[in-house]
């Protein structure tokens, strides 16, 4: 038997929260936005996240919805949709600047997950966490003719006296908030 077939595995609820507003989102992106599937690059796609207790068997993180990639897209389409933005789900764009004109839609969001992973080692009387989160975001935007393309690594640590579930997903959740608010302030 597998130590994985034993172990607790938690699903996550990742939600993108904003923190601000984006008064003039919907004027720099358009009414209309693409969304191409986001592609998880990561090696281990199943899981988010792993903590490691000094005895006994380790903790799964899995995100909810399943997969990862479809847990940020839902969440990015219903904060665009509060903001008067339509999301359209694109089967595929080659990402070129050029084929932009062509498409029924005013913006394409695509995404590369790189890494997106939480650590928890638990030592005598506290618990060190470590969140590693790794996008490649590209913006094509019709009206400027142009393909914006941010690479975002954010990497966070933290000690506890306890690590559960629900601040894992705390964490994680805002590490979210952050890459996406600042995105989405200054998305080219």
């Amino acid at each position: 038997m597998c130590i994985r077939d034993r172990a607790r595995t938690y699903s996550l609820s990742l939600r993108y929260q904003p923190s601000k507003e984006f008064p003039s989102l919907q004027g720099k992106i358009g009414p209309t936005l693409g969304l191409i599937p986001f592609k998880d690059e990561r090696s281990d796609t199943l899981y988010i996240g792993i903590h490691t207790p000094l005895q006994g068997i380790s903790s799964y993180f899995k995100s909810d919805p399943f997969p990862l990639e479809k847990a940020i897209a839902e969440s990015l389409s219903h904060v665009l949709s509060r903001y008067g933005i339509k999301v359209v789900s694109i089967s595929d764009w080659n990402g070129k600047p050029e084929s932009l004109k062509g498409m029924e839609v005013d913006s394409i969001l695509m995404m590369e997950i790189k890494k997106f992973w939480t650590e928890g080692r638990t030592a005598p009387f506290r618990t060190h966490a470590k969140t590693f989160i790794h996008f490649v975001i590209h913006l094509g935007v019709k009206k400027e003719g142009r393909v914006f393309s941010r690479n975002v690594e954010v990497e966070k640590e933290t000690t506890l006296a306890r690590l559960t579930p629900e601040r894992v997903e705390g964490m994680v959740n805002q590490i979210l908030t952050d890459i996406f608010d600042s995105f989405f302030s200054n998305p080219y």
